[in-house]
């Protein structure tokens, strides 16, 4: 990698010297408010190549960067509107069960307090003795 970039620069140095040499005129440059001292056009002509390269460089990377971000955004938009969908999801199921009878009023209905009533005051007038299990050894 290292010898391909070598020979890649030794190549536009080669590039650049030819033209320098080739184009050797003096030429002004009217920069439109700024009159340049004349120089030689094929250094004119490597400096102008120099900022294109330059300029496009950063223009791309520049529009690189947007198209990042505008893939970024649609991404989270997207996973915002599936958890979002989500949410709605769960409020629906907690609504349900919230909304939905207990096992007992489902069972028994009204009557399922009065059941636990009636069970608790039985507790009161016979205790359970047996709720205690023992294990005792057989003679």
């Amino acid at each position: 990698m290292r010898f391909l970039l070598f020979v890649l620069l030794f190549l536009s140095f080669a590039y650049a010297l030819g033209l320098v040499l080739v184009n050797n005129t003096d030429v002004g440059v009217n920069l439109l408010f700024l009159q340049a001292p004349t120089m030689n056009l094929g250094l004119l002509l490597i400096l102008c190549l120099m900022l294109g390269i330059i300029i496009g460089v950063l223009l791309a990377l520049l529009m690189f960067r947007v198209l990042q971000n505008k893939w970024e955004i649609s991404r989270l938009q997207k996973l915002n509107k599936n958890l979002q969908e989500q949410v709605t999801q769960a409020n629906t199921v907690i609504d349900r069960q919230a909304n939905s009878p207990t096992v007992e009023e489902a069972v028994y209905g009204a009557t399922a307090v009065h059941i636990e009533e009636d069970n608790s005051r039985l507790n009161d007038v016979y205790p359970a003795e047996s709720a205690v299990l023992t294990k005792r050894k057989r003679d």
